[in-house]
């Protein structure tokens, strides 16, 4: 199993072996039990899915109560899906930090942090309007015009405009594991990953 649940819980650095000084993000990761393994015959396609972070029974409701019933799992507040995977895992093992390595190339997804609804000078990076020295006093963070004259008459799709900024699916590739700590079920990657302080992640090995 090359996949596992975690919460990123901070940054901070390290030095390496050779002296450089790297900073990272400390993430807790797993230990995460594996609940359904989905197959072509049954479910269409093929899947792993695992939980994480362990829920009271009393906190679940029917319909995931049954799946958890079903398939001999205990409750767990998260469950994620990983279809690229093909492990030899079976219902009830529990995956944590060890299937990682030292010096292994991961991928990290989360939920990038909201920062609601903002104008196109953050969003989009505009360097407003005009000059300031050309009677230009209110308009130094506007978009400028989006229209296209009488023909077509209309804003094309995809249009960079003001909006809610934030809150995606964000995923980082080639992101370098420097320690994994077992112990602890804590795992440092080089540089930054998305998401709030707390928020869930899911890393893949690639």
């Amino acid at each position: 199993m090359s996949a596992i649940l975690g919460r990123k819980l901070g940054m901070t650095s390290i030095f390496t072996d050779d002296g450089a000084f790297v900073p990272c993000t400390v993430i807790e990761a797993g230990p995460c039990p594996v609940v359904q393994i989905k197959t072509l015959d049954n479910d269409g396609y093929n899947a792993v899915q695992i939980g994480y972070e362990p829920i009271a029974e009393r906190k679940v409701n029917r319909p995931r109560a049954g799946h958890f019933a079903k398939n001999d799992a205990s409750p767990t507040r998260h469950l994620r899906e990983f279809r690229q995977l093909v492990a030899k895992v079976k219902n009830g093992d529990i995956v944590t930090v060890e299937i990682f390595a030292t010096g292994d190339k991961v991928k990290v997804s989360a939920t990038s942090k909201g920062k609601g609804f903002q104008g196109v000078v953050r969003r989009h990076h505009f360097h407003g309007v005009g000059m300031a020295t050309h009677g230009q006093s209110d308009r130094p963070r506007a978009p400028g015009s989006i229209g296209s004259s009488s023909y077509p008459s209309r804003v094309f799709k995809g249009m960079r405009m003001a909006g809610r900024m934030g809150g995606k699916r964000i995923t980082i590739r080639n992101l370098t594991v420097l320690r994994v700590m077992p112990e602890q079920n804590l795992l440092l990657v080089k540089g930054s990953i998305p998401g709030a302080m707390n928020s869930v992640v899911e890393i893949v090995k690639l």
